[in-house]
């Protein structure tokens, strides 16, 4: 990879978007909120940094690379999965549910409506999501079961942080402080 190549310069953005992520979320939940858990905090804005892409939000696919954007659909998947794969599954919409209702709940209630995922309520099944994917062998590289346990005990929480962090970022943008997240 030579420097100003396209590779190099994705390479660079990307850390950039990490490292303004994690400030972020470590004062959102550390300073403002009293959050004093890194593992989780880590967790959190490194879920963040990879959900900048959409196909990130929508990576969980059928076996034939078919995009799965409902909930209901993702369940059925997961279900279909063994071991570790199956955790991976269940810790996406585990990620899934906590993006759309910490970060845009708004638009997740309009997504849903009129959809099978009306059905769902997204919270439970964040919760439950990742307690199933803390049950589930992981990978030699996958999260520990512990932070997905805790992100199952305090999703709620973890949804009104985002929510908070939410309006920081928006602070940033509005003073020019906030890298380009598209481009």
């Amino acid at each position: 990879m030579t420097a100003g190549s396209p590779r190099s310069e994705d390479a660079r953005r990307s850390q950039v978007l990490h490292r303004f992520f994690a400030g972020l979320t470590e004062h959102t939940f550390s300073a403002r909120l009293g959050v004093a858990d890194p593992a989780l905090i880590d967790y959190l804005s490194d879920m963040l940094t990879h959900f900048v892409h959409s196909d990130s939000i929508y990576g969980l696919r059928t076996p034939t690379g078919e995009r799965l954007t409902q909930v209901v659909d993702m369940l059925a998947e997961a279900q279909a999965r063994q071991g570790a794969a199956r955790r991976r599954a269940h810790r996406h919409i585990g990620d899934f549910t906590l993006f759309w209702t910490g970060l845009y709940p708004e638009l997740a209630e309009q997504a849903r409506k009129g959809r099978r995922d009306s059905l769902l309520d997204y919270p439970d099944e964040g919760k439950r999501n990742y307690l199933l994917a803390s049950r589930f062998p992981a990978d030699r590289d996958s999260v520990p079961d512990e932070v997905l346990q805790r992100l199952s005990d305090c999703f709620d929480l973890c949804v009104f942080g985002l929510g908070e962090l939410r309006k920081e970022w928006q602070d940033c943008e509005g003073s020019g402080d906030a890298p380009l997240l598209l481009g």
